[in-house]
């Protein structure tokens, strides 16, 4: 398993050891030992996993008491999936880091919390797994708008599906800066 920093702090795209043979593949989707070399010691506390179908855009999301950290991927299909930094006082702040998750390519991503994410389905249909260091607390979760305008994001969907709650989330510019996250904290 390779885990690579990226640019920005509390990013890091995990590349398994695939093991190909006549029966399939395996490989080691996480390892707690490979984590804390590189700085990241995780607890998981849930796991989700989401099916969709084409053009469908989940996100962005985030929750700012109860923040989450997750490793994402997409074991069947494809998706575009998006990080945007959305942490007060990060030399990223409002810049995003987006990569295509497959089944082929067997890539995941750790993102920190901090970030809002969220994803748009390339394939026919694709499942998206993800593991997160915090539960879900639906009073506590946010999310910015999937077209904002200082991120910037090439989605590369014409016409994304998206829920209402979706849609009516703010632009970054827009949100209330005591619902967005410190850095460093």
């Amino acid at each position: 398993m390779k885990i690579t920093k990226t640019d920005f702090q509390g990013l890091f795209i995990i590349e398994p050891t695939v093991y190909n043979d006549n029966r399939g593949y395996f490989f080691e989707s996480f390892r707690q030992d490979h984590f804390s070399e590189v700085g990241l010691n995780v607890e998981f506390k849930q796991e989700n996993q989401s099916k969709s179908t084409r053009s469908v855009l989940r996100g962005l999301h985030y929750q700012l008491k109860y923040g989450q950290g997750k490793l994402v991927s997409c074991p069947l299909g494809e998706v575009f999936d998006v990080a945007l930094d959305i942490r007060k006082g990060s030399p990223t702040f409002g810049q995003s880091y987006t990569t295509n998750l497959n089944d082929k390519n067997h890539l995941a991503v750790y993102i920190s919390p901090g970030f809002a994410h969220g994803f748009c389905v390339l394939s026919e249909a694709a499942i998206f797994q993800y593991k997160c260091t915090e539960k879900y607390y639906p009073d506590d979760e946010y999310g910015i708008s999937w077209s904002d305008k200082t991120a910037n994001i090439q989605w590369p969907v014409n016409e994304p599906i998206l829920t209402d709650k979706d849609m009516a989330f703010p632009q970054l510019a827009d949100q209330d800066e005591s619902l967005l996250p410190e850095f460093g904290v």
